[in-house]
């Protein structure tokens, strides 16, 4: 049974790591695919190629979700290829970790457009789109850091906690138009970026997590499959932890 079949989903930044995991599952379950990237135009096509291979289409944009006015022409962009946007996928996010007594105006900036206003800018280009058809998913990719914090992650922390305000005050506002906003809030996930860790590091987090491994982007990618298909219809302004126990 595919559970997106016949939607078209949005996704920002997915070239690799929980982006891509996400991408890769719902061309598995049918739906079309229009995602963002900032750079690797490699990787976008190595991506789009893989998809493709699922029977479905699948098309990257090179487009940065933190630009305002790149956002809106992404939007456009895809509406007129796909005709449609029934699912948002705001996955876009960078890190750059630091203690607040040593951290740059530009690393905090550069951290809260990329991961906050790029929620902002994709949802508020969407909505003409979402409001004419009186349906859709928006789903923003927060995380267990923004619930409890992380110390040396300030600027992340913020970030990933103005996502899941975000979500609740849009799905206050959409709902009453049958357009959902919910949250996911990974944990420790195995990606591309936790590859280049410590091992000691990466041990003793493991160990903190109560079922003794970490994620996988398919993990974080099984819960967006369900937000974002009508199995969820009733579910709206919720925050999902996909964490192996770490916030209970």
């Amino acid at each position: 049974m595919k559970l997106l079949e016949g939607k078209v989903a949005i996704i920002t930044g997915a070239t690799r790591g929980i982006g891509k995991g996400v991408a890769e599952v719902f061309a598995k379950h049918g739906a079309q695919i229009a995602f963002t990237y900032v750079s690797s135009e490699e990787q976008a096509k190595e991506v789009e190629k893989t998809l493709n291979g699922f029977g479905v289409k699948a098309k990257g944009y090179k487009s940065n979700a933190a630009d305002f006015k790149q956002a809106e022409q992404f939007i456009a962009d895809v509406v007129a290829e796909f005709g449609r946007i029934d699912v948002i996928v705001n996955n876009a996010g960078i890190t750059r970790d630091g203690l607040l007594m040593r951290m740059s105006e530009e690393n905090w900036d550069d951290v809260i457009n990329t991961n906050l206003k790029s929620v902002f800018n994709i949802t508020k280009a969407s909505l003409k789109t979402l409001l004419g058809q009186r349906s859709g998913s928006i789903i923003n990719m927060s995380s267990v850091v923004g619930i409890e914090g992380n110390a040396g992650q300030s600027n992340y922390a913020a970030s990933k906690a103005g996502a899941i305000g975000f979500t609740k005050s849009i799905a206050q506002e959409l709902g009453s138009r049958n357009i959902r906003c919910n949250a996911i809030c990974p944990g420790f996930i195995e990606t591309e970026m936790t590859a280049q860790l410590n091992q000691d590091i990466m041990k003793g987090w493991i160990e903190d997590i109560p079922m003794k491994r970490p994620g996988t982007p398919e993990d974080v990618a099984n819960a967006a499959l369900f937000l974002a298909s009508d199995l969820s219809l009733y579910v709206t302004g919720q925050t999902l932890n996909v964490c192996g126990g770490m916030q209970t």
